[in-house]
């Protein structure tokens, strides 16, 4: 659902207090959302805008977000007018789904003027616009040319306008409601689904001045489940069932953090994932290709026969004929033999053993094209299930082993940057018998973990028949527990964390062996043993791991 009037009510009233605060450093996300490190009374904090179509919110976060080399024009201008300035109010209007963040700066000569940030939070038309001392609009994020929309036009230098007032009754200061008329009609700041909550419970006897004196006083957000698609408002959601109760902002990162988050790696990181699925495509494009070639080659003994016949019947009159029927000198049988019209007998004779020569070498390299094609698809595979449950930093680290294998070009830079750190960084959490367990959730940190990272001695777990994680115990003589924890850990970071009752297969480090060869994260058992888990994301939630 989207975000409605009384609910941004609620979440302006727990910035303002915030407020006033000093504008540090102001970064772009992704194309549609903007962090402000602002500080103020409470210390550090961050103000989150979020202006995508689905996802449009306004909160205050503690979560880290990765940040572009390169921000856009939009973001340069922010950082031009507002770095360094206060921020000083935060007002909605009414009940609209916008507000206006005041904020105090110097001009270039040195004078206090007062700018303002609009933001509308509206669904696909949510925006944020920078707005002068003068009234006059200074840049937008998303701007509305007037062939677009000639009444209300966002563009550098065009007056303001604000959205126009909804003319409807204040639901916080009346009391009396008219059955026969939706609620979305008659208050402002309603949306459809918050109407039903309250429809509901006033049919089962709650008045509607208790529902709105609830609405005031609460900071929370509550979630249902529903799929896909979550359902939320800030009171318990008494219509839907059981919901999962969080603080407010809190709730706003559960619910969409990891959702943009894939977003912004498709952004940031090029597009792995088309690139990912182009490859995977072509792979199995070709597969099929590869195994007709060789069934074919297999069937070469025919043309070596259909040379043999030739010679043996000194045939040598064949030009102008497509085939000739000859005796089979075993079984006496009329065998058709193929023919090119423009050779003669001894020419067609050679054309055949020709053929039998190469597809019978074709064999051994039409098997070994096959061996790779079919490594070249699993590959891709895995890769593809690790960008469905990588983070960030993850992803990056999947894009320079693809370009270390040489399937994707580095761009070139002309701006020199610092020396970076280029060991992959691996997860580490403590279990509760005090044991550390890391895992990998791509190739190169699997690879630094079980051959730079792991002793000879400690344990190694992977989910069996699956792409996923390499985890390891660092112990020699884990309990039942870690390694049931570590298990769910391989089970969960896998293609089988839907499923119930994975194998995950364990064993000392030093049982494994490197294939020669091999991409990054391919490993060869000696003997190991395995055990079947259940992916729970609620234990691994409590054990500390990030979902």
């Amino acid at each position: 659902m989207a975000l409605d009037g009384i609910l941004l009510s609620r979440i302006v009233s727990q910035i303002a207090p915030v407020l006033p605060a000093r504008i540090q450093k102001i970064y772009q996300i992704s194309n549609t959302e903007v962090l402000f490190q602002i500080h103020g009374k409470n210390g550090k904090q961050q103000l989150l805008v979020s202006c995508h179509s689905v996802y449009n919110r306004l909160l205050i976060t503690k979560r880290s977000y990765p940040t572009p080399s390169e921000p856009d024009n939009f973001v340069m201008v922010l950082r031009k007018y507002l770095e360094g300035s206060s921020m000083e109010s935060i007002e909605q209007a009414g009940l609209d789904r916008w507000c206006t963040l005041m904020i105090k700066r110097r001009n270039n000569l040195g004078d206090l003027e007062n700018v303002r940030l609009v933001i509308e939070l509206m669904g696909k038309y949510a925006n944020l616009i920078l707005v002068g001392a003068d009234g006059r609009i200074i840049d937008a994020l998303k701007r509305i040319p007037p062939f677009e929309n000639s009444k209300r036009i966002i563009m550098a230098s065009a007056p303001f306008t604000p959205m126009p007032p909804q003319d409807k009754k204040d639901p916080f200061t009346t009391e009396c409601v008219d059955p026969e008329i939706p609620l979305t009609k008659q208050f402002a700041g309603f949306s459809p689904f918050l109407s039903k909550e309250v429809e509901y419970r006033m049919a089962h006897g709650q008045p509607f001045a208790s529902i709105m004196k609830e609405v005031a006083a609460s900071n929370d957000l509550y979630i249902a489940s529903n799929g896909d698609n979550p359902e939320f408002h800030c009171i318990e959601l008494t219509h839907l069932g059981s919901c999962r109760k969080y603080p407010l902002f809190d709730g706003f990162d559960v619910l969409y953090y990891h959702r943009e988050e894939k977003e912004r790696i498709k952004q940031i990181t090029g597009d792995l994932y088309h690139f990912v699925r182009r490859e995977l495509k072509h792979q199995k494009t070709k597969l099929p290709r590869l195994l007709n070639e060789y069934d074919q080659a297999l069937d070469c003994d025919k043309w070596k026969k259909w040379g043999d016949l030739l010679y043996t019947w000194n045939i040598s009159d064949t030009k102008g004929k497509k085939e000739i029927e000859l005796q089979d000198y075993e079984s006496d049988a009329l065998i058709k033999v193929p023919l090119d019209e423009k050779l003669d007998g001894r020419g067609n004779a050679r054309r055949c053993f020709n053929k039998y020569s190469k597809l019978k070498k074709g064999q051994v390299y039409l098997q070994e094209q096959i061996a790779i094609c079919e490594n070249e698809i699993s590959y891709f595979e895995g890769l593809l299930e690790q960008l469905d449950q990588a983070d960030f930093e993850t992803a990056g680290e999947i894009k320079k082993e693809l370009i270390k294998l040489g399937y994707m070009k580095e761009k070139k830079n002309v701006r020199k940057k610092k020396k970076q750190d280029d060991t992959p960084k691996v997860s580490t959490i403590v279990s509760p018998s005090g044991i550390s367990i890391s895992y990998g959730r791509n190739n190169l940190q699997n690879d630094a973990l079980t051959w730079h990272m792991a002793r000879k001695n400690e344990i190694w777990l992977h989910a069996k028949d699956y792409h996923g994680a390499h985890v390891i115990i660092h112990s020699d003589n884990p309990d039942e527990e870690t390694i049931r924890l570590a298990a769910m850990i391989a089970a969960y970071f896998s293609g089988g964390r839907q499923s119930s009752s994975v194998p995950v297969n364990w064993c000392p480090v030093k049982n494994l062996k490197k294939i020669p060869g091999a991409k990054p994260g391919m490993v060869q058992l000696g003997s190991y043993r395995t055990i079947y888990i259940d992916p729970d994301p609620d234990v691994l939630s409590s054990a500390g791991i990030p979902l």
